[in-house]
């Protein structure tokens, strides 16, 4: 039996003068893709006087282009939404051959894909003793992820 919760998000800004507002982005919407369904969502700006644009980024998540064409004295974006929390497996999927057993690598064609998703920043002293702790023993990719989890 799937549970329904009530979400209400404000940021409020107040200002001692009236000021001029570029465009802003805002990303208070979930993703299309999500697996959580969103059974009703709402986002209120004030002032009322401005316009909004729904744009998608390049990973298809839904952003909200604000244009306010007067100076005001508060900026308020809210969001109501409702949402389903249903129980699903997280590790319920399924893996290309030569990714089932870990470690594996990247067929060359997807590894030049990811590759912006595969740099990395130079690993800290409390990471680079946590990786050590990581078994690179072959096992089943999903088992791992389990574990690492």
């Amino acid at each position: 039996m799937a549970i329904h919760i009530s979400l209400l998000h404000r940021s409020r800004y107040t200002y001692d003068r009236a000021v001029t507002h570029a465009p802003h982005l805002v990303r208070l919407r979930p993703a299309p893709h999500c697996r959580t369904p969103i059974l009703s969502y709402a986002l209120n700006v004030s002032p009322k006087n401005h316009f909004i644009n729904w744009q998608q980024d390049p990973f298809s998540n839904y952003v909200a282009r604000l244009a306010f064409p007067e100076k005001t004295t508060e900026l308020v974006v809210e969001v109501n939404l409702i949402a389903e929390m249903s129980v699903f497996n997280p590790f319920d999927f399924f893996l290309e051959p030569y990714a089932e057993k870990f470690p594996f690598k990247y067929e060359p064609t997807l590894l030049k894909e990811l590759a912006p998703f595969l740099e990395t920043a130079p690993a800290t002293p409390l990471i680079t003793d946590y990786l050590k702790t990581i078994s690179r023993a072959e096992v089943r990719s999903i088992d791992f992820l389990v574990s690492l989890n």
